[in-house]
């Protein structure tokens, strides 16, 4: 398997518009996410960006970055449309979308996802599951939750389903964690079929992969990145910058 790291990046988020150049200890948001990658060695990486000020910051840390339709409607979407950019030969067999808005994402995240790619033929796209938080979790339409065929004692196996609804019961829940290895046929078939009715219904669009019949796998890691949406995220991750340097 040969895998490339792409990170679709755009200004216009809804709920922090620049976040990708939000300053963190003195490093663009997206600067910081493209170092993480780096340094897991998983690929190449690349930055799939919506606006030229992503270029221009990527590009001034030493970074790649391809200039991307900034009305793509998906991560996906652009994704593609770098890859289309990047590697027009088709020499990667596979892809890793890694969220713009994870600036301390760790090591063992990005080589979980690409190893569950790389172990399970069945495979066909690949993510990262974490314990809940709290009792919480399991009622907020923001947390979106995985439902996994485990068996005892695994720590992977194939999602059935993701939701936002509440989960009963004393089994595990599991949040989903964005991060996703494609195989590059499946991205593309993906990319190329219509949203489908769970997917419009959930506002998640790996239910249309499972809806299309592509296989989903997640692997279990410890402990979930911190993750960017909102101004208080921010916070947290300013936080995290001056614990890092102190």
């Amino acid at each position: 398997m040969n895998p490339i790291v792409i990170i679709p990046a755009r200004m216009a988020a809804t709920r922090l518009r620049g976040k990708p150049l939000a300053d963190i200890g003195g490093v663009a948001m997206i600067v910081r996410v493209l170092r993480c990658a780096e340094k897991a060695q998983v690929g190449p990486v690349a930055v799939a960006a919506g606006d030229p000020e992503i270029v221009a910051a990527v590009e001034a840390a030493g970074g790649r970055a391809v200039l991307t339709d900034p009305a793509l409607p998906s991560g996906s979407d652009r994704i593609l449309a770098a890859l289309a950019v990047l590697d027009p030969e088709g020499r990667h067999d596979a892809v890793i979308n890694l969220q713009g808005d994870m600036p301390f994402v760790g090591r063992e995240v990005l080589t979980a996802c690409a190893g569950l790619l790389a172990d399970e033929a069945g495979c066909d796209i690949a993510t990262v599951v974490a314990a809940e938080d709290s009792g919480a979790d399991r009622a907020n339409p923001d947390v979106v939750k995985a439902i996994l065929a485990l068996k005892p004692g695994a720590a992977r196996g194939p999602a059935l389903y993701f939701t936002r609804s509440t989960l009963y019961g004393d089994a595990p829940v599991w949040r989903h964690i964005g991060i996703y290895g494609y195989r590059r046929a499946a991205l593309e078939r993906f990319n190329a079929a219509e949203p489908s009715p769970l997917e419009k219904r959930e506002k998640l669009e790996q239910l249309r992969a499972l809806e299309m019949g592509l296989s989903i796998w997640a692997t279990v890691i410890d402990k979930p990145p911190i993750s960017v949406d909102t101004p208080a995220d921010l916070e947290r991750a300013r936080d995290a910058a001056r614990t890092e340097t102190s």
